[in-house]
């Protein structure tokens, strides 16, 4: 696609307000594939009190009209998928198939369930004597990161239409083509004017400005827990309403007794997935002693499978951040198994798949978030012992468990302080709350969960 000259403001395209832009970089080739504006303060402004202006007319407007018009927004990105996918791979540097296949068909299967949602959520019960009324928070300020461009948009913007709310979207600065993609078909839908805006610009100037402006009511934010922690507070001041969804440092338990070469061939796959850049991915798994040799073997031959089957990460930034964590997870007393610190190709921002061994639970790359395609394996003595290191860490967003006995990998998981664990490799569900424990974030996204984030209840006493 070409990349719009203007933000997305009230229905149409604007200038932004001064003439700073953004350069969008192809990291597979370091190569500026577009310019976006660098929305200010007062772009914030106007698109905020557009929204505003849009709020009441949307909020009032019957369920089956916006699940309607979600509907048609989920038919516009079908018929946009190829584009989709292009534009995802050209931006993020993501395979194309695995654009097709995630980046592109995941945000339409969200979109489509919340237009089913908005069409048959009850928003109003009687409890007792009493009815309660579920109405929209508001106008929602929409922070959104650049590892799952659209399908994080989706995730957002999708039930808090649903809702009845109306949205100022601030996008990642890497991946803002995907997000003005969204702003065409979102204007294709026929959704009324002013009930979603999009502002590009940077962080630290627009996301601050939008998370800060008196007319959002709600700050929905996906990113690092170092920002989220700064959201957070800002919104905190203001008494705003706020849904983080933040880091992770996930743990892929293998008991005895599981299909050892099926859970670690899975494991591998789902953290060398999107170039590692997925805050849920299974970073730290954790074996069994009496079988901890074999999967270390298992492991480095899965991941030397991958190769060029990657993309890169996102930038320069990312790639010298990975880099450095697998120095450091080696300069600690890690075992590297396979690939390692130096980078794979002369142009572009790859990292090789990499596997390293013999980690334990205090090293700084088995607590922190390294969001790119490295894999600790860490040895447990027992149940009690596993359990103890998948907890250890200040995150809780994600996990798997692999047992041979369902029963028992359930009884694990259980006890696991996480909000989404995996049974022996279960698949993702569309309608499943995701969010986490502790640092990993406030609130969850997708199903009947994430709609309920964007509104708030009224009770009339009888």
């Amino acid at each position: 696609m070409k990349a719009h000259d203007g933000l997305y403001i009230d229905g149409a395209w604007r200038p932004a307000t001064g003439r700073d832009v953004i350069e969008v970089v192809n990291p597979a080739d370091e190569q500026v594939i577009g310019r976006v504006p660098a929305g200010d303060a007062l772009d914030v402004d106007t698109a905020a009190r557009a929204a505003r202006a849009a709020l009441a007319a949307w909020a009032a407007t019957p369920p089956a009209e916006r699940a309607a018009r979600l509907t048609a927004l989920r038919d516009v990105l079908v018929a946009r998928k190829d584009e989709i996918a292009e534009t995802v791979t050209a931006e993020l540097g993501s395979p194309p198939q695995f654009s097709q296949a995630v980046h592109a068909s995941v945000p339409i299967a969200v979109a489509g369930s919340y237009a089913e949602l908005a069409a048959t959520h009850s928003f109003e019960e009687k409890v007792g004597n009493s009815t309660v009324l579920h109405e929209p928070v508001g106008v929602v300020g929409a922070i959104t990161p650049w590892n799952y461009p659209l399908h994080q948009i989706v995730a957002k913007v999708a039930p808090a239409l649903a809702a009845g709310c109306t949205v100022v979207l601030k996008p990642a600065e890497d991946t803002p083509l995907t997000a003005q993609l969204f702003a065409e078909a979102v204007h294709e839908a026929g959704v009324p004017a002013g009930v979603f805006n999009l502002v590009t610009g940077l962080g630290p100037v627009a996301g601050q400005a939008l998370a800060e402006h008196p007319d959002v009511d709600l700050v929905s934010f996906t990113g690092s827990t170092a920002v989220g922690r700064r959201i957070g507070a800002v919104a905190g001041a203001a008494v705003k309403k706020v849904a983080l969804e933040l880091g992770g440092k996930s743990a892929n338990v293998i008991l005895p007794g599981a299909d050892l070469a099926k859970a670690v061939g899975v494991g591998v796959a789902n953290v060398m997935s999107n170039s590692g850049q997925t805050c849920s991915a299974w970073t730290r798994m954790l074996v069994h002693r009496d079988q901890y040799d074999e999967a270390v073997e298992l492991a480095a031959a899965a991941a030397a499978k991958y190769g060029d089957r990657i993309g890169p990460v996102v930038n320069a930034k990312q790639q010298a951040r990975v880099l450095g964590y697998i120095e450091k997870g080696v300069a600690e007393g890690a075992r590297l198994v396979a690939g390692g610190p130096e980078s794979p190709r002369e142009q572009g921002y790859f990292v090789s798949p990499t596997v390293l061994a013999d980690v334990t639970p205090e090293m700084t790359i088995a607590q922190e978030e390294i969001f790119g395609p490295v894999l600790s394996l860490l040895r447990y003595e027992d149940e009690e012992d596993a359990l103890r290191i998948a907890n250890g860490t200040v995150y809780g967003l994600a996990g798997a468990v692999w047992a041979g006995e369902e029963s028992e990998a359930v009884a694990f998981a259980r006890r696991m302080d996480t909000g989404q664990v995996d049974i022996n490799g279960g698949r993702f569900n569309p309608l499943a709350p995701f969010g986490g424990y502790k640092q990993s974030g406030v609130g969850r996204e997708l199903g009947s969960h994430g709609l309920a984030e964007y509104l708030q209840t009224k009770s009339l006493q009888f």
